[in-house]
């Protein structure tokens, strides 16, 4: 078993392939602590690491210095009023106003297998795969018994954490704060890597020393946003790419979150990640249930790569469930930045028959192909086809389509409505809004209260009705505004703090319900780009658009971050149109091809209007993708250079399973002068298979411990935004 309980000294010690997490219970109020995380051990004997053999002691050996001990001791679930002065996991409100906790372990369970979460995404494991632990601690005071939950999967240096909090009191309570986990531990001169961002520049990799006090992510607008990322990771200073202690923390939602970091004056951290407590007050009415979602823990000593490496083959292999996790994604061309809002029957198909000429494999019609959508002012929830556009209905254009011998895929915007639609006059309540409160626009629209059963009926119905009309392949499910005004018109006043979770449970529902219904649909999420990219998001569909800055350069930064926990897999990425249209900036179509590899890869122009030069390089780049896709899809990601850091060149490779096949990108941002050429070290190649490079001009031949040490040297290219592929191949 990954789970073993050792009696006599009262120790859990949850190992994976590498890794240990131990946890222990002391004195006679039965505490759960935190012993260690880290390197895997041999031995379990370490209780003496949380310290209770020493001043303030145990509060049986020491009562008067209780608070002390409480303030100091390592907190496996930490919660709030009694004396632990740091930051909680979880608080209650009773009938009587009070929020203190305090939990003591009363039994636990270990099993194989690995539970699934009530409404929830999160990772799962064949049989074998993973082993669990239950520890059901309690509050005898308010009758509140808490579940920690874990799970150690065997095939990857994972722990995943949850919470399940059931009222078996007399009353009611209120959740004022529940958090999925929390680690203690000391200081290892810690830094903190998170990733923040905006619309168009999501994900960008950040390093903060961590010093005392406070520090970390969040979001409260209702999704994990474009400004900050739920996922943060506490690096050793001294850990590079390639070595060197790193903690990661992911969590496995789509909503408001928060993930912080403490250093308290006793030099601990205390590393928390879970729900936002910010507008969060879940009422738990006797015999209820609360299951917060999932973290997944990873700690690594082989430095970024290491953890990256992990989080790529726990979301292959332990998340993602679609049929396409594994499969080629069929190449598709969207009609957004070809023709906006400005587009009709005849207009699509003359991209898909010039499209099908030269290899891609999907249309995509995107914004604007419903109700009198003629600008992003209008129609979103009537989701009925505008045959002003789309002349003889959607069905015919999708036959054509067909018939050219391209799959076809549709854009939705379900969790909206527009003040100017014919749903929003019929059901003006079914929007967030406040009483006594004009309505919040953004884009021109309000956000469907999807708390409520008949407007998640009524939405969900909406998309079928549509899916089922044709055969229709791909669904780009997007998000265009953020949560105000949060006020439902059903929920009574002691449940408005509801709205937020509930909010992503019904997303989480309607997607559960399309998966089930057309399981064989490739379902690509999407919220103003960028936002809700997430784990939650991943466990419904295999893929999500990246971020709306198609353009090659600037991807080059929101992909490294990206890639630092996701895999290539599941990054949205599409040639897209010249001067680009986010930033101008004109980048040759050839090094918009290599930037896109790194991803799905797909079209986002009007082929018909490109220069005949450019489309004739579309053949070739689909060959490209089909040539490469596998090892793009499957293999092991590392980063060599980045363009963030060197503000000159961006160089990351991918490394087939076997070893046997290398692919390095390599993309020259700004060209120097009087420089002549870099020298790149590969990773993760055998050190005694030897290599050649594909389509060298020489016959040469490098040993593995070669090209991984001394490496090759890569020319200066001639001019600005240049790239170059590198091939790999056992010799």
């Amino acid at each position: 078993m990954a789970v073993v309980y050792h009696e006599k000294e009262r120790i859990f010690k949850l190992d994976t392939p590498n890794t240990s997490y131990i946890i222990g219970i002391v004195d006679e109020e039965n505490f759960v602590g935190h012993v260690y995380y880290g390197k895997k051990l041999k031995d379990h004997n370490v209780g003496y690491l949380m310290g209770t053999e020493e001043a303030p002691f145990v509060p049986s050996k020491n009562n008067r210095d209780r608070v002390s001990f409480l303030d100091s001791f390592p907190m496996e679930y930490p919660c709030s009023g009694l004396g632990d002065y740091r930051g909680s996991c979880f608080e209650v409100r009773t009938a009587g106003g009070h929020n203190a906790v305090s939990l003591s372990y009363v039994s636990h369970r270990i099993y194989a297998g690995k539970p699934k979460l009530s409404g929830l995404p999160a990772t799962f494991a064949k049989e074998g795969e993973c082993d669990t632990l239950e520890l059901l601690c309690e509050d005898k005071v308010l009758g509140l018994q808490v579940v920690l939950i874990y799970s150690a999967f065997k095939d990857v240096d994972v722990i995943a954490r949850s919470v399940k909090i059931i009222n078996k009191g007399s009353e009611a309570v209120y959740l004022t704060k529940a958090l999925s986990c929390c680690v203690d531990m000391n200081n290892q001169d810690f830094e903190l890597l998170t990733m923040h961002g905006s619309w168009a520049r999501e994900r960008m990799i950040e390093y903060r020393k961590v010093g005392h006090g406070y520090q970390g992510v969040e979001s409260f607008r209702g999704e994990s946003s474009h400004q900050d990322h739920p996922f943060m990771a506490l690096k050793q200073k001294n850990a590079t790419q390639e070595s060197g202690s790193v903690y990661g923390f992911h969590f496995v939602y789509s909503g408001n979150f928060i993930g912080q970091v403490e250093l308290n004056q006793f030099d601990m951290v205390r590393a928390v990640m879970g729900i936002h407590p910010e507008n969060f007050c879940w009422k738990l009415e006797q015999n209820a249930e609360f299951q917060t979602p999932e973290v997944v823990m990873v700690y690594t000593e082989d430095g970024l790569d290491g953890m990256t490496h992990n989080y790529h083959e726990l979301y292959r292999n332990h998340l993602i469930r679609s049929e396409y996790k594994n499969k080629k994604r069929p190449i598709l061309i969207n009609n957004w930045e070809a023709t906006y809002f400005d587009f009709n029957t005849e207009k699509l198909l003359a991209i898909a028959k010039t499209a099908a000429e030269h290899g891609i494999e999907m249309l995509v019609m995107d914004d604007g192909w419903f109700g009198h959508r003629n600008d992003d002012n209008t129609s979103l929830g009537d989701w009925e086809v505008n045959e002003t556009k789309i002349t003889g209905g959607l069905k015919a254009l999708v036959d054509e389509v067909n018939k050219l011998g391209l799959k076809f895929g549709i854009w939705f915007e379900p969790e909206m409505i527009s003040p100017d639609s014919n749903l929003y006059k019929e059901h003006p309540d079914w929007a967030f809004q406040i009483p006594g409160r004009v309505g919040s626009l953004c884009r021109n629209q309000y956000v469907l209260d999807l708390t409520r059963e008949d407007v998640r009926e009524h939405t969900y119905e909406s998309i079928a009705k549509i899916l089922r009309s044709a055969n229709i392949e791909y669904v780009k499910w997007d998000m265009n505004r953020q949560l105000t005004d949060i006020g439902s018109f059903e929920l009574p006043a002691d449940r408005q703090g509801e709205i937020y979770h509930r909010y992503v449970l019904a997303v989480y529902e309607l997607q559960e319900r399309l998966m089930q219904e057309f399981p064989h649909l490739l379902l690509e999420n999407c919220s103003g780009g960028g936002a809700r990219f997430d784990p939650g998001m991943l466990y419904y569909s295999p893929q999500i658009w990246c971020s709306d800055d198609t353009d090659a350069v600037e991807r080059l930064k929101i992909q490294e971050g990206t890639a630092l926990v996701y895999p290539l897999s599941t990054m949205g990425a599409h040639v897209s149109d010249c001067p680009n249209h986010t930033v101008g900036r004109s980048t040759p179509f050839e090094t918009r091809g290599y930037v896109a590899l790194a991803g799905t890869f797909g079209y986002e122009l009007d082929i018909t209007k490109i220069s005949e030069e450019d489309r004739k390089m579309i053949p070739e780049q689909v060959k490209m993708y089909h040539t490469y896709n596998d090892l793009v899809r499957e293999g092991d990601y590392y980063r060599i250079a980045s363009y963030r850091e060197n503000h000159y060149f961006d160089c990351y490779e991918v490394v087939a399973k076997d070893k046997s096949e290398a692919l390095v990108t390599y993309v020259q941002v700004l060209n120097r002068p009087n420089y002549h050429s870099r020298t790149i070290c590969l990773k993760g190649l055998d050190p005694e298979k030897r290599y050649k490079l594909e389509g060298a001009e020489n016959e040469r031949v490098y040993l593995g411990d070669t090209l991984m040490n001394a490496g090759i040297r890569v020319e200066n290219l001639w001019g600005d935004y240049k790239g170059r592929l590198l091939h790999f191949v056992e010799a």
